[in-house]
């Protein structure tokens, strides 16, 4: 199984980047845990980090073609890319939404995601634990 790991806007900041709200866990270290779980549970990763939302939508729409599932952290994308959903929906693979803190624990505006609604699933609240139960949750649905 080969899944994209896809990262969004500002999380290359991790690690200095409001630490109350988001850790200091940086995108390396969380990259890192996913190897290190990939390895394990024999899986090929392969990851990507852009702060545009056009390079998303591309990537995602060739994601077909290589790839099984997406894990995918659209981060303020969650709430405003209606072109991020459209790109997820299209392209039919398996997507799991992650988040690193609990969207629905913090301001309105982020109770609502865009891109849910398309996604096998959303995993969020957990740190950089989030990502690791998404892989997991990839094998489940590769399982199907």
């Amino acid at each position: 199984m080969k899944i994209l790991v896809i990262h969004g806007p500002n999380l290359n900041l991790l690690g200095e980047r409001e630490p109350a709200v988001y850790g200091k866990t940086t995108l390396g270290d969380i990259n890192s845990g996913m190897e290190a779980l990939a390895k394990e549970l024999k899986v090929s990763l392969e990851f990507f980090q852009s702060n545009h939302e056009g390079e998303i939508v591309e990537k995602i729409g060739s994601a077909r073609k290589t790839f099984d599932a997406i894990i995918m952290n659209p981060a303020a994308y969650t709430h405003t890319s209606v072109a991020i959903r459209d790109a997820v929906a299209a392209c039919g693979l398996d997507t799991i939404e992650v988040h690193l803190s609990n969207i629905y624990g913090r301001e309105e505006f982020r109770h609502k995601s865009l891109i849910a609604p398309v996604c096998k699933g959303q995993i969020s609240g957990f740190g950089a634990e989030s990502y690791m139960l998404a892989l997991r949750a990839c094998l489940t649905l590769g399982k199907k």
